[in-house]
Formats: C-alpha cells, structure tokens, sequence
C-alpha cells in the first residue's frame, strides 16, 4: 500500500491523476494539498473525497512546516508534485508568482521531503519525488527540427517555461547532491476533463457555446504536441512504477497540429454533437449551430502574444523503451470526449468562469 501526497491535485491534470491512481490503486492512501487558486478547483475531486483513503488539505507547497507534518503524520512515500501556476499569459503579465510558486515552492517542497526522508536519525526507506514539468523548458522548434529529447538543450522563452525549466534543475540537483530519490516527467500539451476554461480547447469550447468568437494567436499556425490527461496520468504511473531514480522522461502525444488545425476539428465536433442531439440548441441558444452558422466561422487571428513558440514536438522513445509508454487516444476520439464531458458537466465549467475570470479573458482578447 503506497501513501502518496499529491500537490495540485484540485488542479486539471492533478485531479484528473487523483481519479486515475484511484481507480487503479484502490488500496493506496491518497493525500492532497492545494492552495485553491483561481485554477484549483475542489469540486473536481468530489468523486475522489466519496472514497476511502483520500483526504484533502488546503494548503501551500511554500509552507515547510505543513508539508514535513503532513509527510510524518501520513507516512507518505510518494510525493507527486503538480503545483504550478502554469498559463503562459499570465507569466507575461506577472511573472513574479510564478517564481515564487514553480521554483521556490517546488524548492520549499524538496526540503521538506529530505527533512523527512533522509533524516540522520531515520532509516532510508523506499521514497519517490516525482515533479511532473512541460515541454515547454526546451522552448521553441524549427520546422525541421527533430522532437526534443531528454538529452536536448533547455532553452525557456516564456516567465513560465523559465520557472519550470529552474524548477526541474532543482529537482535534480536534490538527486545528485542529496541523494533524494527525484523523477521528472516532461509532458506535451494536455486536454480533456476539468481543465481550466484558460487553455485553448476549453477556452474556444465554451466561448463557441456563448456564440462569441474564437481567438487564435498570430496566423494560427503554432504547434502544438497534443496528448489526452488519461494518457499523461497513465505515464506518470509508468514513471513512478518503473522509472530509474535521477532520470527525466519525455512523456509525448505523438500528435503535432497546429493551432487552427486543433480548432477547426473542435469546430467539427461541436457541429457534430448539435446535430445529433437538438436539446442542445435550447441549453446553447447562442452557439452558432442554432442559426445555421457553422463553428469554424467564429475563428478570429489576434495580435501574438510576446515569445510565443512555434512549435513543440516530443520525443517518447525513452518513456516507450524503458518503460513501456505509448500514447492511446488518438486526438479526435480524445477530443470528441472531451466535449462530451464539458456538454454533460456544465455546473462545473460555469461555477469557474465568474466574474473576474471573465473580464480578465475578455481583456487578453480584446484585440
């Protein structure tokens, strides 16, 4: 029986790895700390609090002291760290907290662990950190360019990228200096359930269900490495089940398309489920297939965004290798379930998209 503390576990892809790990490990000891930000969101655990051996902590990463409690008094064996402030925009616009949560809180969590686990008057039992990180460290590819590699350069162009790349250099370091058994995982671009109406695919799902326009960055023809969460939480799992302490494994879709690509088959999609199911017209009267329109008409180009990327691509081989990963929902059927389960969980989606949300999204595409 393993007792794991999962940090950001109120978050997109933390919650969706709770129910994962769950339904998987019904037997394990599931602990989660968050701070409920904006993006953290307790009522995506709520078929996680109904079952046995799950408890939920509001709390910071930041605060040592609750952390080494928690550790002690839950017997913890596996910490697996999601907490991130994660949206590019938002590191643009203020980059400070980002440095406070993704690189001083994840240094904040690593010392607590080695107060815990390592302690001289401690005998060193079986432990794994495991600091789930993004593509987005590698930065930018050419069109050519072979998929990043564990062995590529990092090379962060965004306040975001540069706090996760700092962060996993830590990560290791904590390995190589300390001895703390550390696992990284870098991962493409997720989608699916529960994430934050912020990130493109929820963001133009719901916008096309308002009836309002789809912003797309610059010419729309960034790329993206796409990979459903099921799959992602899947690998994590690979990771902390077979993964070699010290190491960083790529975690990829093997899904490349760019941005309007992704959009116009959301598009497609969107037409698909009004047409076969019309009650959807009267809880939707403004989304455009109520009037004859088509989805793909609402896309709009928007000014660019500063450093934005051109293209992310991952290499998997060594997750596949060693470990056994291989991606399974291939983007269409993942993304037809992904809009199913936005069109089946609308009190979810609403109760996050309040006020304030709504006037800072309006802001950042208002151009």
């Amino acid at each position: 029986m393993a007792h794991l503390l999962v940090t950001g576990g109120a978050g997109f892809i933390g919650a969706n790895f709770v129910h994962f790990w769950q339904a998987r490990h019904p037997g394990d000891r599931v602990v989660v700390l968050d701070a409920l930000t904006y993006a953290g969101n307790r009522a995506s655990l709520a078929a996680a609090e109904r079952l046995p051996g799950f408890r939920f902590v509001q709390g910071d990463i930041g605060e040592r002291q609750r952390v080494e409690n928690l550790l002690r008094e839950e017997a913890i064996d596996t910490i697996v760290n999601f907490a991130a402030e994660s949206h590019v925009d938002r590191s643009i616009h203020g980059p400070e907290v980002f440095v406070e949560v993704n690189v001083a809180g994840t240094q904040v969590l690593l010392e607590a662990a080695r107060s815990v686990w390592l302690a001289a008057d401690r005998p060193r039992g079986e432990h794994r950190f495991h600091h789930v990180s993004t593509d987005e460290v590698y930065g930018s590819l050419a069109p050519d360019d072979p998929p990043v590699s564990e062995r590529s350069a990092y090379a962060p162009n965004s306040p975001y990228a540069a706090s996760k790349a700092a962060a996993d250099h830590l990560v290791r370091a904590y390995n190589r200096t300390y001895g703390l058994r550390t696992l990284v995982s870098n991962c493409s671009n997720n989608y699916g359930p529960y994430q934050f109406p912020e990130k493109l695919i929820p963001l133009c799902l719901v916008r096309l269900l308002a009836g309002e326009p789809l912003p797309i960055y610059g010419d729309g023809l960034n790329i993206r490495d796409w990979m459903h969460v099921e799959d992602h939480c899947r690998g994590i799992e690979l990771v902390l089940e077979h993964g070699r302490p010290g190491e960083t494994y790529n975690l990829g879709g093997d899904c490349e398309r760019n941005n309007l690509e992704t959009v116009r088959l959301l598009c497609r999609l969107v037409d698909q489920a009004f047409e076969d199911d019309p009650a959807l017209g009267i809880r939707f009267p403004a989304a455009p297939p109520v009037h004859g329109q088509q989805c793909r008409d609402r896309i709009e180009l928007v000014d660019d965004r500063p450093g934005h990327d051109r293209r992310y691509a991952v290499d998997s081989t060594k997750a596949r290798r060693e470990l056994g990963f291989e991606p399974r929902l291939e983007l269409e059927r993942g993304l037809a379930a992904t809009v199913r389960w936005y069109l089946d969980n609308e009190p979810w989606w609403r109760a996050v998209m309040d006020g304030s949300y709504r006037t800072w999204i309006d802001r950042q595409y208002s151009g």
